[in-house]
């Protein structure tokens, strides 16, 4: 995955190069330029520091990283949050510009950075988190490198409170109405076919409820009220179908003694329907199943490609902007029947600017589909009917909820 968000120490992530928040004066700052000093080793790493001087906001400079799992530290000096009219945003844009351009320069495949001037320095979360996923978009158009955002912990991170806010009212909406939708399954329409929670069923009245056949997959299936006249139909063929069954020749399925139709004389195998009793030829049962085969809609692939052509947008363009490898689609690419996961498809989804019902159509491909009752699956579907296309904006809010991310 291209750009992926965790929860970790950062100096317990391995990667080409680690970002340090470093302190604009040669000596060791708080937070996470102490935990690097102290994970990198601290005479070594304070003797490099001494080598490059002081720094101003913005600026980068490299050193070895010694003891962590990495080649480099690629220090920055983010700015403190002064209420935001003194290019504080400008500043932290900078750090992360000049950070990625080291790395491009050092030939890095992969980096880890802070959410940098967060800490000590005072700078908004939801702000700083704009910028980052603005300025990792930006090189990622252009880049191929993996690049992890490493939070250290729930109060590192942060939405808008107005966005946060807005989702967690979707997320209750969308509960709320499935709530009421099971309790009013018990008095739906007596023809309804649904699965239903058990502790419903008991607690409705009984005689608010049409009939009910407990399934073996588990729930109930509703069951039509049938009149005399259909009872006394059906009592009627359950005596008599025995007959036929009791006196069935077992290799082609007719009854003893009766004659072969004449235009099944030829046919090797009779197959009888179990609720009519009627008989079918296993060839016309083949030609059947061929006929459905040779007329299956599009596969995922196959629908995936067509969109993307009809956007007008480039191979390069839709798997960055979907956050999945170039190896992955390749290998899509090459394989007509590829199957993709639930975040892979979603992803291409956001990434070629899907409505919902194109969405919808694009996962039934694929034998997947959108759940009223599961939390990713409506964060999701508010990212689309409220337009975002940034996938990596997607993931911040995926994130924040505790969700998977998207890509691959």
């Amino acid at each position: 995955m291209p750009l992926s968000i965790i929860r970790n120490d950062i100096t317990r992530v391995s990667a080409d190069a680690i970002v340090n928040t470093a302190n604009p004066h040669v000596g060791v700052g708080e937070g996470t330029d102490l935990a690097i000093y102290e994970a990198a080793g601290m005479e070594a790493l304070l003797d490099e520091r001494a080598k490059i001087g002081d720094m101003e906001p913005g600026q980068a400079a490299v050193t070895p990283a010694f003891d962590l799992d990495a080649k480099y530290i690629i220090h920055t000096v983010g700015p403190a949050w002064r209420g935001g009219d003194h290019g504080e945003k400008e500043t932290v844009a900078h750090c992360y510009r000049n950070c990625l351009r080291e790395a491009v320069r050092l030939e890095c495949e992969s980096i880890a950075f802070p959410l940098i001037s967060t800490g000590t320095y005072g700078f908004p979360k939801n702000a700083a988190l704009d910028i980052a996923v603005r300025e990792f978009t930006d090189f990622l158009d252009d880049h191929e490198m993996d690049i992890s955002l490493v939070v250290y912990d729930k109060e590192s991170f942060a939405l808008s409170s107005e966005l946060f806010s807005d989702i967690r009212s979707y997320i209750c909406d969308a509960d709320a109405k499935r709530r009421v939708f099971d309790e009013a399954l018990p008095f739906l329409a007596p023809e309804s076919s649904v699965p239903i929670d058990e502790d419903v069923m008991r607690s409705a009245p009984r005689s608010a409820m049409p009939p009910v056949r407990k399934k073996a997959s588990g729930g109930f299936r509703f069951l039509r009220r049938k009149g005399d006249r259909e009872e006394k139909a059906e009592k009627a063929e359950r005596t008599e179908a025995p007959k036929h069954y009791e006196e069935a020749d077992p290799d082609t399925g007719y009854s003893v003694g009766m004659a072969l139709p004449e235009s099944m004389e030829s046919e090797k195998s009779i197959v009888p329907d179990e609720t009519t009793g009627a008989l079918y030829s296993k060839r016309s049962i083949d030609e059947s199943l061929e006929k459905l085969l040779n007329t299956k809609e599009e596969t995922f692939q196959q629908m995936l490609f067509r969109m993307i052509d009809s956007k007008g947008m480039t191979d390069p363009e839709v798997y960055k902007k979907a956050n999945i490898d170039r190896k992955l689609f390749s290998k899509i690419r090459s394989n007509v029947n590829y199957n993709p996961t639930k975040k892979t498809a979603i992803a291409f989804a956001i990434a070629l600017g899907l409505n919902l019902d194109e969405t919808t159509d694009l996962l039934r491909r694929a034998g997947l589909s959108l759940s009223p009752s599961n939390h990713f699956d409506i964060i999701v579907k508010y990212c689309i009917e409220h337009g975002f296309t940034n996938i990596h904006e997607v993931n911040c809010i995926l994130f924040e909820f505790d969700q998977m991310l998207l890509g691959a």
